[in-house]
C-alpha cells in the first residue's frame, strides 16, 4: 500500500512567502496547498490523512487566530503560527488555544520543518484516537439497554452475584448477558472491558450508564 504524505495548507497573503515555504515543503515530500487567505482554505477540501496549517497571524479577511478557533473546533489539523511583528499576547494566546508553535519572520527552515514535523505526528495521534473512539462506539451501540446495564455494572468492579442483587435477576442471566457483552465488544478480558469504558464516557468507578448513550432495548 501507498504511504500518503502528509498534508500541509500554507495560509499566507504574502506571495513570496507562500511560494518560499511551499517550495521548501515540496522538496521535502510534504503535499501541499497555497491559500491566500482563510476564505480558500476555508472552501477547500479537507485533508484525509495526517496534515497541519501553516498560518500567518495577520491575513485580509479574516484573523488568523479567530480561524484557529474555528479550526479547532472542527477537530481539524493542529496550527503552526508565522507572524512578522512580535506580539506576546496573540502568542500567548495562540499557544493556549493549542498551536503547535509561534515563529517569527525570518524563521530558520530547520525551525518551520521541526515544528511542521510535531505538528503533524500529533495531528497522527489524534486521528488515531478519534478513529478508536469511534470504533468502540460503533460496538457500544449494538448492545441492548441491558447489556449496557451489566457492562456500567461489570466495570465498575462488581461481581456477578452483586450485578444480579443490585438488577433484580438472577445470577446466571447476568453471566449470559456478560458474555454476549464481552464477544460484542470484541474483548477478552475484563481489564479491556475497562479500558474501552473510558473513552466512550462510561464510567469505571460507580454503576450507572451515561445518558448520551443510553438506549431503549430493541
Amino acid at each position: 500500500m501507498i504511504e500518503r504524505r502528509p498534508t500541509i495548507f500554507v495560509i499566507d497573503d504574502d506571495p513570496d512567502m507562500l511560494k518560499s515555504v511551499a517550495r521548501l515543503l515540496r522538496a521535502n515530500r510534504f503535499e501541499t496547498v497555497g491559500c491566500s487567505c482563510a476564505r480558500d482554505f476555508l472552501s477547500a477540501s479537507p485533508p484525509d490523512g495526517d496534515a497541519c496549517l501553516v498560518l500567518d497571524v495577520g491575513l485580509p479577511d479574516l484573523d488568523g487566530l479567530r480561524l484557529h478557533e474555528q479550526v479547532a473546533a472542527r477537530h481539524g489539523p493542529p496550527v503552526v503560527f508565522i507572524t512578522g511583528d512580535v506580539d506576546i499576547p496573540k502568542c500567548v494566546r495562540a499557544m493556549k488555544a493549542g498551536a503547535v508553535d509561534f515563529l517569527q519572520k525570518p524563521f530558520t527552515e530547520e525551525d518551520l520543518l521541526a515544528a511542521i514535523t510535531a505538528a503533524v505526528a500529533r495531528h497522527h495521534r489524534e486521528r488515531q484516537q478519534r478513529e478508536e473512539v469511534a470504533h468502540i462506539k460503533a460496538l457500544y451501540e449494538r448492545l441492548t439497554a441491558r447489556e449496557r446495564e451489566v457492562m456500567a455494572h461489570v466495570v465498575s468492579g462488581q461481581l456477578n452475584k452483586q450485578i444480579a442483587s443490585d438488577l433484580g435477576t438472577a445470577e446466571k442471566t447476568v453471566k449470559v448477558h456478560r458474555a454476549r457483552v464481552m464477544e460484542k465488544m470484541k474483548v477478552v478480558s475484563v481489564a479491556d472491558l475497562v479500558r474501552q469504558a473510558g473513552p466512550i464516557g462510561l464510567d469505571t468507578q460507580r454503576s450507572g450508564i451515561p445518558v448520551s448513550m443510553s438506549a431503549k432495548e430493541g
